[in-house]
């Protein structure tokens, strides 16, 4: 059974950073697509990072570009988001996402057959 759970959200002050962790089980993290959607209260859900399967190419929001960084240790099969330069606005539930392609528009949500459950990043002074 394919399965991915999300930890490291919790709360952190403007300008703070935190670190995702998604471990996966159920299948092998070589062969994925696999990255994070986030949604903010009251928003839709928004692509934020993706990394490619085939050559560990990655895809960044521009609202996050220069402050998240992504990386796959496939040893432990988990996919970590570096989140630096925390602002009030990347507030909210972030998910980890997983297909196995090809996808087309890495910010279409409904590109990714597997969903984590969530985990709550709050950014508040």
């Amino acid at each position: 059974q394919l399965q991915l759970v999300e930890s490291g959200g919790g709360l952190v002050q403007p300008g703070g950073s935190l670190r995702l962790s998604c471990a996966v089980s159920g299948f092998t993290l070589d062969f994925y697509v696999i990255g994070w959607f986030r949604q903010a209260p009251g928003k839709e859900r928004e692509g934020v990072s993706f990394i490619s399967s085939s050559d560990g190419s990655t895809y960044y929001a521009d609202s996050v570009k220069g402050r998240f960084t992504i990386s796959r240790d496939n040893a432990k099969n988990t996919v970590y988001l570096q989140m630096n330069s925390l602002k009030l606005e990347d507030t909210a539930v972030y998910f980890c996402v997983a297909d196995d392609g090809p996808i087309h528009d890495y910010s279409d949500l409904y590109e990714y057959d597997y969903w984590g459950q969530g985990t709550y990043v709050i950014v508040s002074s």
